[in-house]
């Protein structure tokens, strides 16, 4: 793909990203789990709270989702293979890599997998 240089500035911030959303994910298990206040009384409130919980919940998948993408890409660049599209093998344009470092499709194969 690139020089050793590049890939170890992706691999810094695939890193720095991990540790981001992984400290977002506590955050919101606090929030959600109600261990820094108790569940309000108020069955309004209940209510209002069960929507945040819901919104917070998808937050988190969506977090999750991501930190596993991190580490796959944090398992090609120990194989060799960060860069390198899994459907085609051609490589990945490094702006891509620059906004979605943890992309494993090239745009082309990415957007032929969105249309189906």
């Amino acid at each position: 793909m690139n020089p050793m240089n590049d890939i170890k500035e992706f691999e810094t911030k695939l890193h720095s990203l991990r540790s981001e959303l992984t400290q977002r994910i506590e955050a919101i298990h606090k929030d959600t789990h109600h261990t820094e206040e108790p569940v309000e009384k108020d069955f309004a409130e209940q209510a209002t709270q069960s929507e945040n919980d819901d919104v917070l919940n998808a937050l988190d998948n969506e977090a999750q989702q991501t930190v596993n993408m991190i580490d796959q890409a944090l398992v090609r660049i120990t194989e060799g293979s960060y860069g390198l599209c899994e459907s085609c093998g051609e490589a990945i344009n490094e702006r891509r890599l620059e906004v979605v470092p943890y992309a494993s499709l090239c745009i082309k194969c990415a957007e032929e997998q969105s249309i189906d």
